[in-house]
């Protein structure tokens, strides 16, 4: 099993699933993609995976700074527009064997070892 987490590094909530990752002795990946881009695709991959609703990062000003049509804009337009501005992105995303598996960090230690770990 091969996790790989995408994030900023410092961005308390990617911290916070990294420590608890490190905690249990997980091995991953860590890439950040503002200074590493994720193609286009990947970011479509994850929404088909996610859907765009949970990758929506809604508390940041990239959010705020998208015009008021973003609420009918469709999966295909959500993943263009995190493509383009990775912050539109909730962190972390974490892929497990190349596939994303859950956005954010929360959850009870029992869901997130079911998700991130077995």
């Amino acid at each position: 099993m091969a996790l790989t987490v995408y994030g900023i590094p410092n961005c308390g909530t990617v911290k916070k699933a990294r420590t608890w990752l490190e905690g249990r002795g997980v091995a991953h990946d860590f890439v950040d993609f503002r200074a590493h881009p994720v193609a286009p695709e990947r970011v479509a991959a994850w929404v088909a995976a996610l859907g765009a609703k949970a990758l929506k990062n809604t508390s940041g000003g990239s959010y705020r700074a998208l015009p008021e049509g973003k609420k009918q804009w469709t999966d295909a337009q959500w993943a263009e527009a995190m493509a383009a501005d990775p912050m539109l992105i909730k962190r972390p995303v974490i892929e497990r064997d190349g596939a994303a598996v859950k956005a954010g960090f929360r959850g009870t230690d029992d869901q997130l070892v079911a998700v991130l770990v077995s």
